[in-house]
């Protein structure tokens, strides 16, 4: 069976953001280059299938719904807490 890579980017700027945005989306080889392009600039990947088949439903530069908070802010705290950045 062929699994179908997918990937979402979020971005997140505190003080210009009212919440996280998409912004990048992809499968296969698109999701690699999501991936790589993390990979290649420090940016710590997390992985959530589930997350991601709702998050990949959303438009590029749409913030994320309120439904959407909840589950996205465990990925921020993993993100700050790899970053040294969790209060």
């Amino acid at each position: 069976m062929n699994r179908i890579k997918k990937a979402v980017a979020i971005k997140y700027n505190r003080a210009k953001d009212r919440a996280p945005k998409i912004v990048a989306k992809g499968r296969n080889a698109v999701a690699e280059r999501i991936i790589k392009a993390a990979r290649d600039s420090n940016v710590p990947l997390y992985s959530d299938k589930d997350l991601v088949q709702i998050l990949e439903t959303l438009d590029i530069d749409y913030e994320i719904p309120p439904e959407l908070y909840r589950a996205v802010a465990e990925v921020l705290v993993f993100i700050y807490s790899l970053n040294g950045k969790l209060a």
